[in-house]
């Protein structure tokens, strides 16, 4: 989000970003933890301005972020969820293990939420080295996941507007064919 200016959203006022009666699932790699528990209180700090509550928001651990995409669709598949928010952090290393995990992490939430018409923050934090990061994960809005939970809130509002409720949704299932009888 480099070059975007920070959010300038009234939280939980009157005409401004409110949480109300949203549901949300926030889905945190341990990989990095000194990373994503940061970015993790920003989330939360994020949604309780809003107005969420405790019982609004389901946390999810996972191993690292490359697992962030099948718990992200798991967890959309379930229709419990407005929104969702995606928290990881991968550090370059001095392999090309670091594109590979990037792009495919970054792919597959995409894919989760283009396949299920669930929003999915993307808050995985790409950075060369550890203090990039944590100037990330810092203080206030200059924190990623508190910027990705404002996204999150947004999409689950617009989200509500265009297709109902979400959460109230069910995926659609063909119905099983009946027997018929055979009369004699």
């Amino acid at each position: 989000m480099a070059g975007h200016a920070k959010p300038n959203v009234r939280l939980g006022e009157p005409g401004g970003l409110n949480a109300a009666g949203l549901h949300f699932g926030i889905i945190v790699s341990e990989f990095n933890a000194f990373v994503t528990d940061r970015l993790l209180a920003g989330a939360l700090d994020a949604f309780a301005g809003a107005g969420a509550r405790k019982q609004q928001l389901e946390i999810i651990r996972v191993p690292g972020a490359f697992e962030l995409p099948v718990a992200a669709k798991m967890l959309a598949a379930t229709r419990r969820f407005d929104s969702l928010v995606c928290i990881g952090c991968v550090l370059r290393g001095e392999t090309s293990h670091y594109d590979y995990v990037c792009s495919e992490t970054a792919r597959g939430i995409q894919l989760a939420q283009l396949d299920t018409g669930v929003p999915i923050g993307f808050c995985v934090l790409t950075c060369d080295t550890r203090e990039q990061a944590l100037a990330r994960a810092g203080e206030g809005s200059s924190n990623k996941g508190y910027e990705t939970a404002i996204g999150a809130i947004e999409m689950a509002r617009l989200s509500r507007k265009f297709s109902g409720n979400a959460a109230a949704r069910k995926p659609r299932h063909p119905r099983p064919a009946r027997r018929l009888k055979r009369r004699r």
